[in-house]
């Protein structure tokens, strides 16, 4: 058995149908058909069942194509990870994060990786967690830095730092002294992380709001946590963010009240492919850690 064996089967299990199949593979129908006789003859297994009105895959055979998909994937892993073997410290290599991490410790990032490695291309992705999951499963990134919990057997994860929550709100329009206030703001309109975009993440800010006996009137949403402290800037609402946000936010209009009695945080988490054992991306996590002490 050859690889073009795989390659021609393949490419008839997806078309079903000989003729679309070999001008896919730019053969003529024949020896298409002998390729797949002689794979079937030693498999000793009939892969397709066919007649005059259409093909289809037997049982064996939908079981070989899920097999031979996955041998093709991972060739691709496997190329893609020899060429970065052999670029070593050149080429590219791409970092995604989440809105709620301070941009300021990206750049310094970017600064201690481009002294180390000064011919590589550094490229930066905001990225919602599922997202940058998804990406570091196809090989599309090198390296993200996500929020919540991560299952992915494909995937290494390294634990930068715990993240709480702050109550974040104008203070031209809200008045409030302290945690104990909170249950004041029932009323008030929230803005929030959508659904859809961070589902785990909206879960918990629900959960904290019910912590406080309320359930919030969500009436604006938004995918960046900059737009939604924007917006409770501009006086449509108030919300809840990372605590690491209020850390680090200067505005003397926002005002940010820490949630402490709530048991509640979120794992801040870096990300890599348990298949990439590379010096930058070894150098990218080391620094990140070096830096939890100091958030």
């Amino acid at each position: 058995m050859e690889l073009r064996h795989l390659k021609y089967f393949l490419a008839v299990a997806e078309e079903l149908n000989f003729t679309k199949a070999s001008e896919k593979l730019f053969i003529s129908q024949p020896p298409l058909s002998r390729q797949i006789a002689e794979l079937e003859e030693e498999l000793h297994a009939k892969l397709f069942i066919r007649n005059n009105k259409k093909v289809e895959l037997t049982e064996a055979g939908k079981y070989f194509k899920e097999e031979v998909t996955a041998i093709f994937q991972n060739l691709e892993r496997i190329s893609v990870k020899t060429k970065k073997i052999a670029e070593n410290v050149s080429g590219e290599f791409r970092i995604a994060y989440i809105s709620s991490i301070y941009s300021a410790v990206i750049s310094d990032l970017i600064k201690h990786l481009k002294a180390q490695f000064p011919y590589v291309n550094f490229k930066l992705f905001e990225i919602s967690t599922t997202k940058q999951i998804d990406a570091l499963e196809q090989g599309k990134i090198e390296m993200g830095i996500i929020r919540s919990p991560i299952q992915s057997p494909k995937i290494k994860s390294h634990l930068w730092f715990k993240d709480g929550f702050s109550l974040v709100y104008n203070k031209k329009f809200i008045q409030i002294k302290s945690e104990n206030e909170i249950v004041k703001l029932k009323d008030e309109t929230f803005v929030f992380f959508n659904k859809d975009y961070a589902p785990h993440y909206h879960e918990v800010l629900l959960e904290l709001c019910a912590f406080y006996s309320f359930t919030p009137k969500i009436i604006h949403e938004a995918n960046n946590i900059n737009s939604i402290v924007q917006l409770v800037k501009n006086g449509l609402g108030i919300s809840i963010v990372p605590s690491n946000i209020a850390k680090n936010n200067q505005d003397s209009e926002i005002g940010f009240i820490e949630l402490k009695k709530v048991n509640l945080y979120t794992n801040v988490s870096l990300i890599t492919s348990k298949d990439d054992h590379s010096e930058i991306t070894r150098s990218a996590v080391d620094f990140l850690l070096t830096k939890k002490s100091s958030r």
